[in-house]
């Protein structure tokens, strides 16, 4: 069996189709030509396609910048100042968005649930029931910290219920699991070019309901940060500041394998095919996961560190067998690692890291 190069399972950046690889060999371009604008005409078009409600109700705003770096644009762009926003946070992102409410001076209240635990959905019924001023609700969709996703369709229905509208956190989720882009009370969702859609670093994007462009002004208290000022400039193709432009040749030919490949449904199936398979094995091998099955994304798995083992030397070890699985955070370093099925996943590698967690807790002595 050849072995491929060091196979990335961890939640972003992911492993590279050898198709989206040779995309960066393009001849350099210069963001202000017209062919720049017309490739990122082409991918704002794509990006609207991947989820054919969203094609007409929404516009794909482009930033350089992390997954965080969408998330806090559309915080600042959108976040108003004389209403409050709710932030649903049960792991370390949800965390992270009330910290840039914070940092942005925003009225916000947050509900933190466990890391462990769901949202905690009769808690957020009664602050919206409690509290008129709460207009916005913002939450993360697939919580990476544990695997969890979050249940999407039971927010929308207490936003209706509740006159809010909601803004996701779908930098892990975006190409590869169901977004109800059709519900009205969807007002803005950030993701990245470097997870689901299997581009590189450096591109990020928020979908923006097209409504929001006509009948608002920008909140934002920052340059960089004001998807108003993108959405202007990027409708003729160009942008306000330099962008990565060798993440945009990656991410238009990400998205053009993701439609060949049969978008983000089959992206989804492929993903919980990978997950089951390592679920299942590791179960057998006394490794369960950390929480109950039918709770996790599609790609996202967390498990119970091995009897004997620590995190370092399970991720040393593996490491050295080609594979970088991801600790746990903060409290869960000591309890847990996780494993991710996005990227450029074979079957063989899969193969290889199973036979390879085999001989690790069934072959040797730990430690």
């Amino acid at each position: 069996m050849n072995q491929r190069p060091t196979i990335l399972l961890n939640p972003g950046p992911v492993t590279l189709t050898q198709r989206v690889r040779k995309s960066l060999m393009q001849e350099d371009m210069c963001h202000r030509e017209d062919d720049f604008a017309a490739l990122m005409l082409d991918i704002k078009s794509r990006l609207a396609k991947v989820y054919s409600e969203a094609e007409k109700r929404f516009e794909a705003v482009t930033i350089t910048g992390s997954g965080t770096c969408a998330v806090e644009a559309m915080i600042d762009s959108f976040a108003t100042r004389d209403s409050t926003t709710l932030v649903l946070s049960n792991g370390v992102y949800g965390e992270r968005i009330a910290a840039m409410l914070a940092m942005h001076g925003r009225p916000f209240r947050e509900l933190r649930s466990d890391w462990r635990d769901p949202i905690a959905l009769d808690s957020v019924r009664a602050a919206l029931a409690n509290d008129p001023g709460i207009r916005q609700v913002v939450a993360v969709h697939n919580e990476t910290t544990s695997g969890r996703l979050n249940d999407l369709t039971s927010l929308l229905d207490l936003c209706t219920e509740f006159d809010a509208d909601l803004m996701l956190d779908a930098v892990s989720s975006f190409g590869a699991e169901w977004i109800d882009f059709s519900h009205p009370r969807l007002m803005a969702v950030a993701s990245t070019g470097n997870k689901c859609l299997h581009g590189i670093v450096g591109i990020a994007f928020v979908m923006v309901r097209k409504t929001l462009f006509e009948q608002r002004a920008s909140n934002a208290d920052s340059l960089y940060l004001d998807l108003f000022r993108y959405h202007t400039v990027q409708t003729e193709g160009f942008s306000p500041f330099t962008p990565a432009v060798h993440a945009c040749f990656a991410l238009q030919e990400a998205l053009r394998e993701l439609e060949d490949q049969g978008g983000w449904q089959a992206r989804r199936q492929r993903y919980l095919q990978l997950s089951e398979r390592l679920r299942r094995k590791l179960s057998e091998l006394g490794v369960p996961a950390y929480l109950k099955a039918d709770v996790y994304s599609s790609m996202i798995s967390s498990f119970k560190l091995p009897e004997g083992w620590g995190y370092k030397n399970l991720h040393d070890a593996l490491r050295r067998s080609g594979f970088v699985i991801y600790a746990g955070q903060g409290g869960l370093y000591r309890e847990m690692f996780r494993i991710c099925t996005m990227g450029d996943i074979q079957d063989q590698d899969m193969l290889r890291l199973l036979m390879a967690m085999e001989t690790l807790i069934c072959g040797r002595s730990k430690q």
